[in-house]
């Protein structure tokens, strides 16, 4: 049995950067020429000169809510595609208040690949718990699995009792759906003494997979594998059997931005997770998932070549009001911007004699010189960007973490 999903995912790295590329500026000339939506956005940009990341980071962030308000002009998709009719068999409301669309093709959300990694084969029952109401989770999960030449039983959630009966009436091998589910219907079948031992493997998502969790379910003997998708670009990571990091789609573009901002991080640094997908549709260019992640040191084990990041580790949205004033990580972004010495910075909010405070922490590039009268002069630019008065401290380099955080409220919530 063949291993890896196609030749793809063992390509060589450098061989991967120039055909992922060449595909990016194909999507541009295709976004640029045919998506309202980008036609003034990429007016000046020249598809042919985007070659590498650094002029890749030149573009525009799209996100959610630029679509939102686009949508709510142009409906039903705000111009951020040309699918219609027998192109555009389905449309989904998505989380965010935006929707999303599905083309008529083959594996559109591509989630084949990591159904496959997690050893669904061809011949497959699949027993596909994902909703199929409202959102696209369901269909995006059995349309990967349709392209393996498996069969899907559409479960959907709820009614624990009546899905434990079909399970076991329909004995499928692998399971897909959150494993918080499983763990639900693997109890309920116990309770009943349902005979659901057919069921071997199962790719989860949508939730956080703890160890213990994982663990669990083994011993109840379903082994599970995460992938990570969006409604909005599909898959976007998944896990292989050395269960190490996240492995990236072979067909997306991924980038590690500093929250607020389109400009990417140091290797190895937590930031928000923009991605581009290079098969034609729904040609998103740089969308802003508002997921936190970061990428991987070395290659994965398990032989895919694949660059890798930690999966999911919080949201980047850290909006807050402080003093009936909304802060944004975008603000915050612009009062680094403004100070060449910020290496990195985090804004500390919290509650002083019950009233709201604010301290700016921030660390400065190492060789920048002394830092003698910067704090004063970034408290001057936090009330110019912010509207709003705030502490400022210099913090030795290292003391700041690694979380992707750039707003950190640790007001008390009662």
């Amino acid at each position: 049995m063949n291993d890896f999903f196609d030749e793809l995912e063992t390509r060589e790295p450098q061989e991967r950067k120039a055909q992922q590329f060449e595909q990016l500026r194909e999507q541009l000339r295709y976004a640029k020429a045919n998506i309202p939506a980008y036609a003034d956005l990429l007016r000046e940009v020249d598809p042919d000169e985007i070659t590498d990341r650094s002029a890749l980071a030149g573009l525009p962030v799209t996100r959610k809510s630029e679509m939102g308000q686009a949508q709510a002009k142009a409906p039903p998709l705000g111009g951020y595609t040309d699918l219609k009719g027998r192109s555009l068999p389905r449309v989904f409301a998505s989380p965010g208040a935006i929707f999303e669309p599905q083309a008529d093709s083959e594996n559109f959300w591509r989630t084949a690949r990591a159904l496959h990694a997690a050893g669904c084969r061809e011949g497959d029952l699949v027993y596909n718990t994902f909703s199929y109401h409202f959102t696209p989770a369901g269909f995006m999960l059995e349309s990967g699995a349709h392209a393996l030449g498996c069969t899907v039983f559409p479960a959907g959630v709820g009614q624990t009792e009546l899905q434990v009966q079909a399970m076991a009436h329909l004995r499928p091998r692998f399971y897909v759906g959150t494993p918080s589910f499983l763990k639900i219907l693997l109890d309920k079948a116990g309770e009943s003494s349902a005979d659901v031992s057919s069921l071997k493997l199962g790719l989860v998502s949508g939730e956080a997979l703890p160890g213990p969790l994982r663990a669990e379910l083994s011993e109840n003997g379903v082994d599970v594998l995460q992938a990570y998708a969006t409604a909005d670009v599909g898959l976007i990571g998944y896990e292989s059997q050395s269960q190490e990091g996240l492995l990236l789609d072979e067909e997306i573009l991924v980038e590690i931005v500093r929250p607020g901002t389109g400009d990417p991080v140091d290797a190895g640094e937590v930031g928000e997770v923009l991605v581009t997908p290079l098969k034609p549709g729904y040609p998103l260019i740089r969308f802003a998932t508002g997921d936190l992640s970061a990428v991987m040191d070395g290659v994965s084990p398990c032989g895919r070549t694949s660059p890798r990041i930690k999966g999911w580790m919080g949201r980047a949205d850290q909006t807050t009001k402080v003093r009936g004033m909304f802060v944004h990580p975008s603000q915050v972004a612009a009062v680094v911007a403004r100070h060449g010495e910020i290496h990195r910075a985090r804004l500390e909010v919290t509650r002083v004699d019950n009233a709201d405070a604010m301290k700016l922490l921030f660390e400065i590039t190492a060789g920048s010189g002394a830092a003698d009268g910067l704090a004063e002069a970034i408290a001057v630019s936090i009330r110019e960007v912010c509207k709003l008065r705030s502490e400022v401290a210099l913090v030795e380099t290292g003391q700041l973490p690694n979380d992707g955080k750039v707003i950190d409220d640790q007001r008390p919530i009662d």
